[in-house]
């Protein structure tokens, strides 16, 4: 049993690292792309289509990479997805066109789209729904951690040479690549995988859409939408508003990012299955939107660094929370089939990532508060959407 308990721990530690350095090595390049920008001639019009481009690849994908982590199984679809992710890191850094350029952020999109849900099912596959909570929370500190660390080592790396940052991310994916496909082992069976394998492929991307349309997941899945919706918008002009309302030079907004995201790692990692525990998933997801909902408003009206700072710091946490929340849920409502439910999470998050960032620079323009007032407004739909949820679901999911 003992031994048992070693493995799984040595297979969590593997697939949060995974995810950890898929993060890290897209947080690595943050600091060198306006250097980047100047060398290959890039406008801003440009980097903006480079990042819509990488959302848009895993929009697509999803759906499918969920249906294929269901088929071919989790473990192919995580290492295939790092040796992707390897591969457009090398191509971004050695690229000297912009198609190339193109060609590599789609290759990211496609990646990240693999990862996530062969992560996600894999670690759902061989914890109990006691368990899962806490290693949700986990997988959210991972990839926080990730984008945390990846600006200062991005950095530092970057006095070396612009383009080495893009070849330390490269270099890292493809050691995590080579070190999962001789560590990690499938962990369903290959009679269960041709039992799921069999009812997948009676479904297609309508049918999965269909699916995620039933009560039990759709409202889960909504809410998905909104957090990634309303996050991106609030996270895309978080600087912009920053600098042009308090005048905060970058080393504050940074401070601020830093700080914040290092409070909602810490409060993940020790706090978030006792959250669960204590609350359930319905009630700490209603409570992180009222959170959002009210300090999105109180973001347009205060001016003080340190309650900027202090807001900003619970904003973030309520998101960091509400992510690990509706994943768990989720996965105890899939049952066997931790791929559709990961695949179709990914779907509607990268949807809301395209869509919340281009509308919140749309409003920004207007009003510079107007981003921050409609991703309150966002986030009081979502909540409300949530009484739509009954008990009885909840019981159901558990119970399946």
């Amino acid at each position: 049993m003992n031994k048992s308990i070693k493995e799984q721990k040595s297979v969590i530690i593997i697939l949060l690292s995974n995810i950890f350095i898929a993060f890290l090595g897209i947080g690595l390049i943050i600091p060198v792309m306006p250097s980047f920008m100047n060398i290959m001639h890039l406008s801003g019009s440009t980097m903006g289509y480079l990042v819509a481009v990488f959302a848009v690849a895993q929009l697509i994908t999803s759906p499918f990479a969920g249906r294929w982590v269901d088929q071919f199984g989790r473990k192919k679809m995580i290492t295939i997805g790092l040796l992707l992710f390897s591969v457009s890191e090398l191509i971004f850094g050695a690229g000297t066109n912009v198609w190339v350029l193109y060609l590599s952020r789609v290759l990211g999109g496609v990646s990240a789209a693999f990862i996530m849900p062969g992560v996600t099912a894999y670690i759902a596959d061989i914890t109990t729904i006691q368990e899962r909570p806490k290693a949700m929370g986990y997988i959210s500190a991972a990839i926080s951690t990730g984008f945390i660390i990846g600006p200062g080592i991005g950095g530092f790396i970057a006095e070396f040479g612009v383009r080495l940052p893009f070849y330390f991310a490269a270099g890292i994916a493809f050691i995590a690549c080579i070190s999962s496909l001789f560590i990690l082992k499938e962990p369903l069976s290959k009679e269960e995988l041709a039992e799921i394998s069999a009812n997948s492929k009676q479904t297609n991307f309508v049918g999965d859409l269909k699916k995620s349309l039933k009560p039990m997941y759709f409202i889960a899945f909504i809410i998905i939408f909104v957090l990634a919706f309303g996050l991106s918008a609030y996270e895309t002009v978080f600087s912009l508003f920053s600098d042009h309302k308090f005048g905060f030079t970058p080393k504050d907004i940074a401070v601020i990012i830093t700080i914040s995201s290092i409070f909602g790692v810490v409060v993940q990692v020790f706090m978030f299955g006792k959250l669960v525990d204590l609350l359930g998933e319905k009630k700490l997801i209603q409570i992180c939107l009222i959170v959002g909902v009210i300090l999105a408003f109180i973001s347009t009206v205060i001016s003080s660094f340190i309650i900027v700072l202090i807001v900003t710091s619970f904003i973030f946490l309520a998101f960091d929370l509400l992510r690990p929340a509706l994943t768990t849920f989720l996965s105890r409502a899939g049952g066997k089939e931790q791929g559709f439910v990961a695949g179709m999470n990914s779907t509607y998050t990268s949807l809301g990532n395209i869509i919340g960032p281009a509308l919140g620079g749309i409003l920004f323009d207007v009003n510079i508060n107007f981003p921050y007032i409609f991703a309150g407004i966002i986030m009081a739909v979502g909540l409300g959407i949530t009484f739509m949820w009954k008990e009885q679901q909840f019981k159901d999911s558990f119970l399946s």
